[in-house]
């Protein structure tokens, strides 16, 4: 059985003093009994500290993206080596605002997925479309040629050590939400796509919904057979809110 996983993306939000009282509640809040996998990516210049507090643990540590290259003259950038060496586990890659505000193509995507694994990180491949590709009935051949990008440059074993994130972009920061039937219809197609070519890996792969997760959709949302978390962005930010999600999960 899939072990379910909550992410929280804290975007560009935050500081110092928000973020750590934002881990202690956090901490504070989750009980052990709940099966859910939880872990939380905070802006880089916050990765160590976060870290520190988590350590020990059973909350993981995620970045937001990566460098696709391993070192060298590449300003601004963040490696993978240097994501792993102050304590992440995961990282996100192709979210779809770094696909739509900073250009990310396809191609790059790929990249930088296998820069996460050639560190051992664990890459959340984020795929998506937008309201207008949804509405000329794109999607499936939108969210395919995300995933295909990768598969192609990586195999479908890579799959075995990574997690996929469906996150309609018309459904991010709008405080729309794709219904859970909508969301199940996307994940099934992504785990047939994936079956297609392994069904072991299809049936261990987890797909997290990434799209306006709160407190009041999450139960619903996760009850979908193919459903196996959530990323969440704003909910997250809220310590008692992004704890209910994660019962929610299990």
């Amino acid at each position: 059985m899939r072990k379910p996983l909550v992410a929280g993306n804290w975007k560009m939000h935050g500081s110092r003093a928000e973020n750590a009282n934002l881990v202690q509640t956090l901490l504070d809040l989750l009980k052990p009994e709940w099966s859910a996998e939880v872990m939380v990516c905070p802006p880089f210049v916050y990765l160590w500290e976060t870290g520190r507090m988590l350590k020990d643990t059973d909350v993981a540590l995620g970045a937001q993206s990566i460098c696709a290259e391993a070192v060298g003259a590449f300003t601004g950038e963040v490696s993978g080596a240097m994501l792993r060496d102050v304590g992440c586990g995961y990282v996100l890659v192709g979210h779809s605002e770094r696909r739509q505000l900073y250009g990310e193509t396809d191609a790059l995507v790929a990249r930088k997925f296998v820069a996460a694994q050639a560190q051992g990180l664990l890459p959340v491949l984020c795929v998506g479309e937008t309201l207008e590709e949804r509405e000329a009935g794109r999607t499936t051949e939108v969210v395919a040629r995300q995933l295909e990008a990768v598969l192609a440059v990586s195999g479908v074993g890579a799959l075995a050590k990574a997690v996929i994130a469906y996150e309609p972009v018309w459904a991010i920061g709008t405080g729309r939400t794709a219904s859970p039937e909508q969301a199940q219809d996307v994940h099934a197609m992504i785990r047939a796509k994936v079956a297609a070519l392994d069904a072991t890996i299809a049936a261990s792969v987890r797909i997290l919904y990434g799209g306006s997760v709160k407190a009041s959709n999450a139960r619903e949302l996760f009850a979908m057979a193919d459903i196996d978390g959530g990323l969440v962005g704003g909910a997250s930010l809220k310590a008692e809110e992004f704890a209910q999600i994660c019962a929610a999960a299990g």
